[in-house]
């Protein structure tokens, strides 16, 4: 490794550990230990696990006669690496009241040092550490995301209503351009990552598809279209649902997304900046597949595939609405052409999330990262409000489960034609 590309990879390991202790500057301790489902984390979990991934995958294979910091962090911190071992349940990672935030912030300091000398040494010339090292950062990118959705969700949950970020509301309104299509003509393409730039192995390999000629909405599905739905009758319509998504609506009695709740006679949802008012131009988020199907179907539309998603969105770059922008809640749509492709909220496709052709998961624990979640989970596009700038590019695919609701997820109309 040339001394710019070590200068470069050190920068970038600096600055994005940097930054995810930034994230936490407004956060008590207790308010670091909470774990308000099992879909979510302790604050202090992510802090320690994206550092036990550094020490775990790098340091103990990379280093001559390297001593864990802590041996009993590999049971603790461990999240699904079947081959490394056993691990504390994920359930119950809100019981961790030991190791303290002083503890773990004093074992993230001395694996950062630790690491940085190992980047700055000649043991740095060998390939696979580079490549393990931007896997690490990409990975830690994803839990600054899931750290801020896990925060937001446990805030939720406290009568008080506490905001993260409450220097961060503006009453600036923008109003949303009525809603219109943009026609793609049918083409054989290839979609999925190439190339030396960073991606996950589930954006690969690049592969042919042919796509039909299809129409996509020129933004998100707004909150105003929203209430039109919830007015209508959206969610006490079993003949819009799938036979899941309904089941889902009776079982745990959904009004409306997640977050909202309406307050003598209108509509408010709790979001990073405490409780405001609905921007009615703003896009709908924290919903999940199940609604944006109905929603879809209420419309008279569809949801994208994924593969259509690409194709409109390889047009531009993935300039937006992220996480450095410290709003962290979806802003109103504006502008001309496709917006909002990037930024401000997850885009759900219709597509389920399973292997392109000729995948193939990688050797040892670290292929355990994708593709054992290829099976009942659908694809999101796009990133949202509170995803790394840096993660995101046309080939990056998302995915959750098709009832969950906490990540800042919403949707985009398409049609046939």
């Amino acid at each position: 490794m040339t001394d710019t590309l070590r200068l470069s990879l050190l920068q970038q390991f600096a600055a994005v550990r940097a930054a995810t202790e930034e994230l936490i500057s407004n956060l008590s301790a207790e308010d670091m230990v909470v774990q308000s489902m099992p879909d979510a984390s302790p604050t202090k979990w992510h802090l320690a696990h994206t550092t036990w991934f550094f020490e775990q995958f790098i340091l103990k294979n990379y280093l001559t006669n390297y001593t864990e910091f802590e041996p009993d962090y590999n049971y603790l911190f461990n999240s699904y690496y079947e081959n490394i071992g056993k691990r504390h349940a994920r359930p119950m990672r809100g019981m961790l009241t030991r190791p303290g935030i002083e503890e773990i912030l004093a074992y993230r300091e001395a694996i950062n040092e630790t690491l940085t000398q190992l980047l700055d040494s000649q043991h740095s010339e060998h390939n696979r550490i580079e490549e393990l090292v931007t896997l690490g950062l990409h990975h830690e990118m994803q839990h600054q995301e899931l750290l801020m959705t896990d925060i937001l969700h446990a805030f939720s949950l406290n009568p008080l209503l506490p905001a993260l970020n409450p220097d961060c509301y503006d009453e600036t309104e923008t109003s949303a351009d009525a809603m219109s299509f943009h026609t793609f003509e049918p083409e054989l393409t290839s979609i999925g990552a190439s190339g030396d730039e960073f991606y996950f192995d589930c954006e690969s390999p690049r592969h042919s598809v042919y796509v039909h000629p299809f129409a996509l909405a020129n933004r998100p599905v707004s909150n105003r279209e929203w209430l039109d739905f919830i007015h209508d009758g959206g969610y006490q319509s079993p003949t819009l649902w799938l036979s899941d998504g309904w089941h889902r609506v009776q079982k745990e009695q959904w009004q409306a997304p997640l977050y909202w709740q309406k307050n003598e006679g209108h509509w408010q949802q709790f979001t990073l900046s405490g409780l405001l008012d609905i921007d009615a131009d703003a896009p709908v988020c924290h919903i999940s597949y199940f609604e944006a199907d109905a929603f879809a179907r209420w419309a008279g539309y569809r949801l994208a595939t994924e593969q259509e998603w690409e194709v409109a969105a390889r047009q531009q770059s993935p300039n937006g609405n992220f996480l450095e922008a410290q709003r962290w809640r979806p802003s109103s749509s504006a502008g001309q052409g496709l917006v909002q492709l990037y930024g401000d909220v997850w885009e759900w496709t219709a597509s389920p999330y399973s292997p392109y052709p000729g995948f193939k998961t990688a050797e040892g624990a670290v292929g355990e990262y994708n593709g054992k979640f290829m099976c009942g989970q659908y694809v999101l596009r796009g990133g949202s409000c509170v995803t790394p700038a840096m993660q995101i590019r046309p080939s990056y695919r998302n995915f959750f489960y098709p009832h969950q609701r906490w990540q800042f997820t919403g949707m985009r109309l398409a049609k046939d034609l």
